[in-house]
């Protein structure tokens, strides 16, 4: 037992380098295509089934399973073989057998030991695995070494050997060929002979690895090649299938001492390994069972429970019962203690009941015990025998011969379980059909002969056979006839429908043929003219026939015959039958016979050129109105080929078609023929309608359309129009509409109407007369009137009465406007003239007018001119104030001509032409002159002189007093006098302007210069309306705007250092601008130097540095020195060096301080004293570290490193700084602009 491999665990998963069975070479593929098949691997209960999963792992399945495996090529898939041990592929009886056998230590070589855990068990919950052989690891050499000399191994290697595991795989025939190859692969002469023999000797070493017992077991018994195998089933509840059923299906079966699997995890501690083992070599200990109570089909096995050696328990420390209960299954085989088993029981008990079984046969049954995953060796296998029992129910007998009075019938031996059959027993019932039976024959034969039987009879027969053991059970009664006598000859056959090309007949059974008698009957046929005589046309036992494939109306001739097995009989009589004809084919087209009239046409055709075997009986011709052919109509049906279809509408479109009949049915429809009638002129209309009441020299008249409109719908209508007393008539319209409006009549005259319809086949008949009086009309076109002027504003029209048309004028309108499309009614009455007053002079104006009567109005005369005379101006009717704009304009034109004379006397300039104090400036519209050119106009200033100007529209009055008001009319004047004066025009001098204020510059800088005037504040109020001009000098003298607004300050900026600026000023308000001030000159400082960067300290050593920083080019001339201050700790600023070099060496340093350093550039002016720029950035020195020297190499670079940080983060705080104070300035900027922009401006 020490040689057992310890338990895996259920859920372990194998590594990757243990070996795997590899199968034999495939077969040659055919057509580049391999065969493929899945096969069933069977693993029985308490067994394991090692397979590789697809992530590369190994898995263990445990029994009872099936795991499905796919072979590409029919071959045996690869088998798991557990280190330690070799297989090997063997055949025996059309199974292929997987043998796994261990191997000595002399095998391995390099000196592997054989001692390997076997595959663990699955876990419940892991699925069935199909692994594809490409998935398999190649086979290890282990397995090629063994492969090709197992074979010739000498016995020293062989002489000790367990029971093997063996992986049996049962494929029948029939799973080979189906899929068409060979069950087995091909192997050469030398492959199979070394095939044989290691086979053999396989079976030698199991036959000596169990001990022995194949020669002693009791020889298999000389009946059971006689017998079928039957099923075996468990008594104590566990179900089995059949050895008979096993061996049918492919499935693979496992089973073997040496693969055993343990519970316990690999790695753990040696004395789980050794429990596990002492458990598995206490199951192996089981011993043979017994068997008991044999019968012929059952037997009871039982065993004892496994128990411990004397030896064995000295290794045990504890108690030798099994940690859990054990667990046993029963396996038996009829085909040797080396055959296959099969499982007939699985559980507890330590007994079964074996059911079942088949008699006189040898069985081998053993046992093997369990206990959770762990199996024992299988115990040593126990060979009896079944008892002898009567033989098996026979099959019925069959009959093999006879005739109409014996018969012979046959059987077959059936199996004789284990006693040679003797004796046969067939029973019958002598034809009574009583259900009783009597015996008819005894004896060893397997065939009897009954005679003296009746004719066309039926007998009952039943057999059974005997043996020394007794009487089989009967088997299935089976019923047997005698044939009969020749049959008479039958009726002559009937027809039962016929066809065109087929006829069905029916005949009747021979009266004295018994019903128990085959009968069958020949049908033979011939053709009328054709010359062959009678054909068979139908051999068979049924009574009607039908014979297709025949010629229309054509007679056939028939007869029939019956025969049985004794004979045939004569044939019957001869009957004649004819075909049906088929039904004709279609008429020819029809077609059209003369002119086809408005309400007929006549029509033909041709009969149809296949009348299908019987003459045409009549023809049949279908009518439809229209072409859409949905309905038709029977016209015509007579033997006749021609046919006049009357009755017919004008205009209107025929569809007609023909068909004929006759014996054979109805022939199918002709083509269609389609024919139009012509079209007639319409029918007389009704007359027409007045419509409302008639007008004086217009009628409106209606009618409807003609009720014929002749097959042609009515495209057009004419009215004609008389006197009443003349015949003379005219077309007064011609249209398709249904209404028309006739004019040109005569008031109050009688008119006669008449009316006709047309169509395309022309005009019809005219209507009755309708009489129509008109009535009354308005007046004629009055005569253009004529004019009067009586004076420029006042015009007299007249005008004479026109022609009344039946009805007096009763009243007259007047039209009167200045133009001669906007002309209104001025007046409406029945005078004859009219006063227009209120005109204007020198005016255009048309006039006309118009009759008015009961009847309506008449037409408006001709449009007349009249013109008013010429009149003196209108008044002015808008006068305004001059704008700035207009008065700047009008001061550049003034009146330079006439004031030269006093200007060249006079040595002072002259004033302005425009002053707003003492000026006011007016202008206005022109009125209308009324026909005479204005010539002046005069201004009203009320106790002041009128002035008088010429035709302008805009003057400057002057000499006036400031701050006044005065009132101003206007008055036009022509060559015809004085117009009226315009309303009252209010105007107002404005006063005198203001006297500019005092300049003065309160700040000054190198660049901007702040500049205040007059004694206000800052920023002025905003209701203050005096504002302020400032102009400042240029190089050549002129004097540009800067400023000008309310405030009384201004700042001037982006100005040049050293420069003086020339300013002055001026102050203006409604009244006007005032004088400028005097000039003022103000002059610029020079500008401070820039501002110096931050200067660079390095230190030298722990007393001195060098401090460095960038120079500043000279401006304008002047030089440039520098000043550098330092300090130490939080000491004051000290200046350390003043002067023009760029750099300085500060020494006597203390080693434990902090110094700050920084620069200022200084301007030293020649007229003026020097002036200092703002300090640069502050740089810290700090002091010098007392590690530093650990840094090696860089102990100077340090320090001025560590100055450099420390100064750029200075440098960037007071950016940042800057940055601040600049935003919160612009942010003040922002709001100081908006309030002066709201408050100030506004």
């Amino acid at each position: 037992m020490a040689d057992h491999t310890p338990p895996l665990e259920s859920g372990q998963l194998l590594s990757p380098e243990l070996p795997i069975l590899a199968s034999p070479p495939p077969p040659a593929m055919v057509n580049g295509e391999g065969p493929q098949q899945v096969i069933l691997v069977q693993v029985n209960p308490g067994e394991s089934f090692t397979i590789r999963r697809e992530d590369g792992q190994f898995q263990c399945i445990t029994g009872p399973a099936q795991v499905p495996m796919m072979s590409p090529n029919g071959s045996v898939p690869p088998i798991y073989v557990p280190p330690g041990y070799v297989s090997q592929i063997i055949e025996e009886n059309g199974v292929r057998r997987v043998l796994v056998l261990p191997q000595q230590p002399e095998f391995h070589p390099g000196g592997h030991s054989p001692l390997h855990h076997p595959p663990p068990p699955p876990h419940a919950h892991l699925p069935a695995f199909i692994p594809h052989p490409a998935m398999m690891p190649p086979p290890p050499h282990l397995y090629t070494g063994m492969a090709g000399g197992v074979g010739d191994m000498s016995s020293q290697y062989i002489s000790q050997y367990h029971p093997a595991h063996i992986y049996s795989e049962q494929v029948s025939a029939d799973s080979h060929t189906q899929h068409g190859r060979p069950p087995f692969v091909h192997r050469d002469d030398r492959t199979s002979k070394t095939y044989e023999r290691l086979q053999k000797k396989l079976k030698e070493r199991q036959g000596g690895g169990v001990g022995g017992q194949v020669k002693d077991s009791p020889p298999p018994s000389p009946q059971k090649t006689c017998s079928s195998p039957s099923t075996l089933d468990v008594q104590n509840g566990v179900g089995g299938k059949s050895l008979e059923a096993e061996q049918g299906q492919p499935s693979h079966a496992v089973a073997g001492t040496d693969r055993q699997t343990g519970r316990g995890k690999n790695g753990e501690s040696g004395e789980l390994d050794e429990e596990a083992q002492a458990l598995l070599a206490l199951l192996s200990t089981i011993s043979k069972p017994v068997v008991s109570d044999i019968q012929a089909r059952r037997a009871v096995v039982s065993w004892s429970a496994p128990t411990k050696s004397d030896n064995e328990n000295g290794n045990v420390e504890d108690d030798s019962s099994p940690p859990e209960p054990l667990s046993y299954e029963v396996s038996i085989s009829f085909n040797g203690k080396d055959g296959k088993y099969k499982s007939m029981y699985c559980g507890e008990e330590l007994s079964a009941t074996l059911e079942d079984l088949r008699p006189a046969t040898d069985y081998h049954v053993r046992v093997q015990a369990m206990c959770n995953c762990l199996q024992g060796s299988l115990s040593e296998a126990v060979s009896f025998t079944t008892l002898t029992c009567e033989p098996d129910p026979p099959n019925p007998p069959k009959k093999a011969n006879g005739t109409k009075n014996t018969l012979v019938l046959q059987w077959k031996n059936p199996c004789d379980n284990g006693s040679k059959i003797q004796n046969y027993i067939l029973q019958w019932d002598e034809g009574k059909g009583t259900g009783t039976f009597e015996q008819c024959y005894y004896g060893p034969q397997k065939q009897y002969r009954v005679t003296k039987l009746s004719p066309a009879s039926r007998y009952s027969f039943r057999l059974a056979a005997k043996n020394d053991m007794g009487v089989s059970e009967f088997s299935e009664v089976v019923d047997l006839f005698t044939s009969c006598s020749v049959p008479l000859p039958p009726f002559p056959p009937e027809l039962e429908m016929a066809g065109v090309t087929w006829l069905c007949l029916k005949w009747q059974r021979p009266t004295s043929s018994p019903k128990e008698d085959d009968i069958y009957y020949i049908l033979e046929m011939e053709e009328e003219g054709s010359g062959y005589g009678f054909q068979p046309s139908y051999d068979g036992d049924e009574l009607t026939c039908t014979i297709k494939n025949l010629h229309r109306s054509t007679k056939y001739k028939f007869r029939v015959a019956a025969y049985n097995s004794e004979g045939k009989s004569n044939p019957s009589q001869v009957v004649e039958f004819i075909t049906n004809p088929d039904r004709p084919g279609s008429p020819c087209r029809p077609v059209i016979r003369g002119r086809v009239q408005p309400n007929s046409f006549k029509m033909a055709w041709e009969p149809p050129k296949d009348n299908g075997g019987a003459e045409v009986t009549k023809y049949v011709v279908e009518l439809s109105e229209g072409l859409s052919g949905l309905s038709w109509e029977l016209v015509y049906s007579g033997p006749a080929m021609e046919h006049v279809c009357e009755g017919l509408k004008p205009g209107c479109s025929y569809q007609t078609r023909v068909y004929c009949m006759s014996e054979g049915g109805q022939s199918p429809l002709s083509e269609t023929l389609q024919v139009q009638t012509p079209a007639v002129p319409p029918g007389p209309c009704q007359p027409p309608r007045l419509v409302g009441k008639p007008k004086a020299r217009e009628v409106q008249l209606r009618w409807g359309a003609p009720q014929v409109d002749g097959g042609s719908p009515v495209s057009c209508y004419s009215v004609e129009v008389s006197g009443l007393q003349s015949e003379e008539s005219r077309e007064v319209y011609q249209g398709p509409e249904l209404d028309c409006s006739v004019g040109g009549l005569m008031p109050g005259k009688t008119y006669s109407f008449r009316l006709k319809a047309a169509n395309k086949a022309g005009f019809g008949p005219l209507s009755e007369r309708c009489e129509v009086t008109t009535g009354p009309g308005a007046p004629e076109q009055c005569k253009p009137p004529s004019t009067t002027c009586k004076s420029p504003s006042c015009v007299v029209v007249s005008w004479e009465t026109p022609p009344c048309n039946g009805a007096p004028v009763t009243e007259f309108r007047l039209e009167w406007g200045a133009a001669e499309g906007s002309m209104q009614v001025c007046y409406s009455g029945p005078g004859l003239s009219h006063e227009m007053k209120g005109l204007l002079p020198a005016t255009n104006y048309f006039c006309r007018v118009q009759a008015v009567n009961v009847a309506g109005v008449g037409p408006f005369s001709e449009a007349v001119l009249c013109q008013t005379p010429c009149s003196v101006p209108a008044a002015v009717s808008n006068i305004y104030a001059l704008k700035d704009l207009d008065l700047q304009r009008y001061d550049a034109q003034g009146d330079a001509e006439e004031d030269e004379e006093e200007e060249e006397g006079d040595s002072e300039p002259p004033p302005p032409l425009y002053s707003p104090s003492t000026c006011l400036g007016i202008c206005w519209d022109p009125p209308c002159d009324h026909g005479a050119e204005i010539t002046s106009y005069l201004i009203d200033l009320g106790e002041r002189q009128p002035v008088v100007v010429g035709p302008i529209t805009k003057h400057i009055i002057q000499n006036l007093q400031p701050d006044t008001s005065y009132r101003i009319r206007i008055q036009a004047l022509n060559s015809l006098g004085a117009g009226p004066f315009s309303h009252t025009f209010k105007l107002k001098t404005k006063p005198l302007p203001p006297q500019p204020p005092r300049l003065e510059c309160t700040a000054f800088s190198h660049q901007t210069l702040r500049l205040k005037w007059g004694d206000g504040p800052a920023k002025s109020a905003t209701s203050d309306a005096l504002q302020y001009q400032l102009q400042m000098g240029d190089k050549s003298g002129r004097f540009i705007s800067l400023y000008k607004g309310p405030c009384h300050t201004h700042k001037v900026q982006r100005l040049n250092e050293s420069t003086s600026y020339t300013f002055r000023i001026q102050a203006f308000n409604e009244a006007g601008e005032g004088p400028f001030s005097s000039v003022y000159t103000f002059t610029t400082p020079r500008s401070p130097p820039a501002p110096v960067k931050a200067p660079k300290v390095e230190r030298l050593d722990e007393s001195s540095c060098e401090v460095t920083w960038e120079a500043l080019p000279p401006m304008k001339g002047d030089p440039i020195i520098y000043t550098l201050q330092c300090m130490m700790g939080n000491s004051d600023f000290k200046q350390a060096y003043k002067g023009s070099a760029t750099s300085f060496h500060v020494q006597n340093l203390q080693p434990s301080s902090d110094y700050r350093f920084r620069v200022c550039a200084i301007r030293q002016c020649q007229d003026a004293p020097e002036l200092s720029g703002p300090y640069s950035p502050t740089v810290t020195l700090t002091p010098q570290r007392s590690d530093a020297a650990a840094s090696g190499s860089a102990a100077g670079s340090g320090s001025r490193a560590g100055a450099e940080s420390i100064r750029a983060r200075r440098s960037l705080t007071d950016e940042q700084c800057a940055f601040l104070l600049l935003m919160v300035f612009a942010i003040i900027a922002i709001l100081i602009a908006f309030v002066i922009q709201y408050f100030v401006i506004k």
